[in-house]
């Protein structure tokens, strides 16, 4: 199991969300939550929708998932081995959260373009540009 980042929530004011990132943290949380978002998937279908992810990478990010109880690992007991993934009801609290991060993205995806283009990160000129 996982250590969780934050044991005490009463740092301050902010602890709280950085708590609540800390689940989702990382570059590939996210992208294997919204796949699960559609339904159990199992793991070599989710590797197949995600290319760019490692067998290893998805691994360990599905097993930190798991530690954290935002999804549910199912071992069906068959030769071959089947597994298979699926959302857990806290991760299903998370879907509001994904859904805006996602039209937060869709809104505001030329800076994507514009940073991978020019090879460089966006800095704070970029994002006062599209307020």
């Amino acid at each position: 199991m996982s250590k969780r980042p934050h044991s005490r929530f009463d740092c301050n004011p902010g602890c709280i969300i950085e708590a609540a990132l800390s689940l989702i943290d990382g570059k590939w949380k996210g992208v294997i939550l919204y796949h699960l978002l559609k339904g159990p998937v199992r793991f070599n279908e989710l590797r197949r929708s995600i290319p760019c992810l490692s067998q290893r990478m998805l691994t360990a990010q599905l097993r930190q998932l798991e530690a954290d109880g935002l999804i549910l690992r199912k071992v069906f007991p068959q030769m071959p081995p089947k597994v298979e993934y699926s959302m857990s009801s806290l991760g299903l609290s998370f879907e509001p959260i994904l859904d805006a991060l996602g039209a937060w993205g869709e809104e505001h995806k030329a800076l994507f373009r514009k940073a991978a283009s020019s090879g460089i990160q966006n800095d704070e000129r970029d994002w006062k540009g599209t307020q």
